[in-house]
């Protein structure tokens, strides 16, 4: 069976359009719809207030989206994991897992602690993680210390 492909016969159209035929030119010219239909209405496709610059040219190139993963987290993760960096993990209900990150998967972390169990955390349970050398040291001032004192001095109980 001898199928032939059939192609309507643009020529027509081009002239129409003011594209001249085959030269030697090698440019490709797209076709620009004009303002008025054949018919002599104003054709809706084309906005007469639009920028007569092709679209490719002076339009302002969008931005590209951001990559979804930078791959920040396990960077982090594993940076601590090979240093075994002491952490602590504070959970949402403000509980502090203190220990080395043995491993952590896309949903939880394996802390490995010190004369405790080791624990798996699953990651929407954590509130905050920072390292334990960067915990804060929590010293009381000299008046409160002052405070005590006198307080302690106040309730000494006296005997009759």
């Amino acid at each position: 069976m001898n199928r032939k492909l059939i192609r309507p016969n643009l020529s027509e159209l081009k002239d129409k359009l003011g594209i001249p035929g085959k030269g030697g030119g090698g440019e490709v010219m797209t076709p620009v719809a004009l303002a008025i239909t054949a018919s002599g209405e104003p054709n809706p496709a084309v906005n007469t207030a639009a920028a007569t610059v092709p679209q490719g040219l002076g339009s302002p190139r969008r931005k590209i989206a951001p990559p979804e993963q930078t791959n920040a987290e396990s960077f982090y993760y594993l940076k601590q994991m090979q240093s075994k960096t002491p952490m602590v993990i504070v959970l949402q209900d403000d509980e502090k897992v203190r220990g080395v990150i043995e491993w952590y998967d896309k949903h939880c972390l394996k802390i490995n602690r010190v004369k405790e169990p080791n624990v798996l955390v699953p990651k929407h349970n954590i509130k905050y993680i920072y390292k334990q050398d960067e915990e804060p040291r929590i010293r009381r001032s000299r008046t409160a210390k002052k405070e005590e004192l006198t307080a302690s001095e106040l309730e000494i109980p006296v005997y009759d």
